[in-house]
């Protein structure tokens, strides 16, 4: 009984440093069958993984061009009375002239008539103003600020006493900005050094 262990502990040792018998230690060769059957495999897996790469970008793409409809429709609500605000501009500012070419001494009591289309035609004022503020078109009066081109349009270039040069110091016609953009730029005369 003891005489058989000796060998089978060789053995042993032998597979377990990987010393087994040569038939052990030799794999068989994989049968054609096999072998287009692992080419098939690796071929169908990197199929798997373009196609998955494939999808990944279609659903980024898709992902991308819901956001730019969304910001379109978002912009599209929001500037598209742009067109009609800028006619109603053209009203504001007759509106503005005809207060303004109002001699205010004659504004009387004494006067009914005048004073009360005079009262209208700045209450009518005020309302548009109003209805301007609630759609987001914003009156851009830049008298006395630092001169903006992306808000101001130059007309002239003028020395004036007490203004710092590059403000504005004369507004011929207001600007208006719709919802943070630049509607109309406000047409100014700026300062320039003496």
């Amino acid at each position: 009984m003891l005489q058989g262990s000796p060998r089978l502990l060789c053995m042993a040792t032998q597979q377990k440093n990987g010393h087994g018998s040569e038939e052990e230690a030799e794999k068989p060769e994989p049968s054609p069958t096999e072998k287009s059957l692992m080419e098939e495999k690796t071929q169908l897996e990197d199929q798997l993984k373009d196609m998955t790469e494939k999808y990944k970008r279609a659903l980024a793409d898709t992902e991308n061009l819901r956001t730019r409809t969304q910001k379109m429709i978002e912009d599209a609500k929001l500037y598209g009375i742009q067109s009609f605000c800028k006619d109603l501009l053209e009203v504001a500012d007759i509106l503005e002239k005809a207060t303004e070419s109002v001699p205010k001494e004659e504004v009387t009591s004494q006067n009914p008539h005048l004073k009360n289309l005079y009262d209208g035609l700045v209450m009518t004022e005020v309302q548009i103003q109003k209805v301007f503020t609630k759609h987001g078109l914003i009156k851009l009066n830049p008298d006395g600020q630092k001169f903006d081109p992306y808000e101001h349009e130059a007309l002239f270039h003028a020395p004036v006493e007490g203004k710092e040069p590059g403000t504005v110091a004369v507004v011929t016609k207001v600007g208006y900005k719709l919802h943070g953009r630049t509607l109309r730029p406000a047409l100014v005369g700026v300062a320039k050094a003496l």
